[in-house]
């Protein structure tokens, strides 16, 4: 048996992940702003699922949230930093509040949530931190520069940590799941339009998601069973793609970076000293 602690556990992949881990027999610690999606599960796993409800940018709340659940549990083997939400809108069309949210919900959220537990994890010996990202951790779409800039953001900043706490036997998972058939395209905050945009990629990847010409080909319930089977793992991965979308847009995209970077290699080594 073991025990996780997992954020934005009321919905989509964390309320996946919540119910396939109670069923196999674990505990849980599901965090989220809603209790009702969590209520029928407690109703047969009892102790082993503990609800949080609070709001993850309250970063006190969080902290003591988080100190609780292992007082409580003595030992929890995986953090799952999953809660997050999308704006979507052009960069010049997002308000400064849509801006804040955003950041203050997907990156600085799931940094304190990191350094809140990591005092814990050091002290019972290791154990797991997995952050939920996305493909637009290493891609990028019109209309999302928002969201990618805390993907981009929560993934560099991982790697840096990665480094800082192996020694301590702490291992860092980064899940990137391409589109998938969540509630997360419906809870979409939309900033408002500007007709400018109309006839840009903007206006483009707008109309696709509308009509639904925007593919998803994720499924839910398979992505969940690959994110529990690396955690699972002896030694697993830093980075994980979820989905042939992710897969084939990821490498689509370090491959090209890759060949840009081959490129310049001339210029490049001029910066060099003699």
């Amino acid at each position: 048996m073991k025990t996780w602690l997992i954020t934005g556990a009321s919905s989509g992949l964390g309320l996946v992940m919540t119910r396939k881990l109670l069923e196999r027999g674990d505990c849980v610690v599901a965090c989220g702003r809603r209790t009702a999606p969590l209520e029928a599960l407690k109703k047969t796993a009892g102790e082993r699922l503990h609800i949080a409800c609070f709001d993850l940018t309250d970063t006190a709340a969080l902290r003591q949230e988080v100190d609780d659940a292992f007082a409580a549990y003595g030992r929890i083997d995986t953090v799952v930093s999953n809660a997050g939400y999308g704006l979507f809108g052009a960069a010049e069309e997002v308000t400064d509040a849509q801006i804040e949210r955003q950041i203050a919900t997907n990156l600085i959220a799931s940094i304190q949530l990191v350094r809140a537990a990591l005092p814990h994890l050091r002290a019972q010996g290791g154990g797991r931190l997995m952050q939920v990202s996305s493909e637009g951790g290493q891609v990028a779409y019109p209309n999302f520069s928002l969201y990618h800039a805390t993907k981009w953001g929560i993934e560099g900043f991982l790697e840096a940590v990665a480094q800082e706490v192996a020694p301590f036997g702490i291992d860092i998972v980064i899940a990137e799941p391409g589109p998938t058939a969540t509630e997360f395209a419906r809870g979409l905050d939309h900033a408002p339009q500007m007709d400018v945009y109309d006839a840009t990629p903007a206006g483009d990847v707008r109309r696709a998601l509308s009509s639904g010409e925007f593919k998803i080909k994720g499924d839910a319930e398979r992505t969940v069973d690959a994110m529990i089977q690396v955690a699972d793992a002896a030694q697993p991965r830093r980075r994980i793609a979820l989905g042939s979308t992710a897969f084939e847009n990821i490498h689509r995209a370090l491959s090209a970076r890759l060949d840009d970077l081959l490129a310049q290699k001339s210029l490049t080594f001029m910066g060099d000293s003699l």
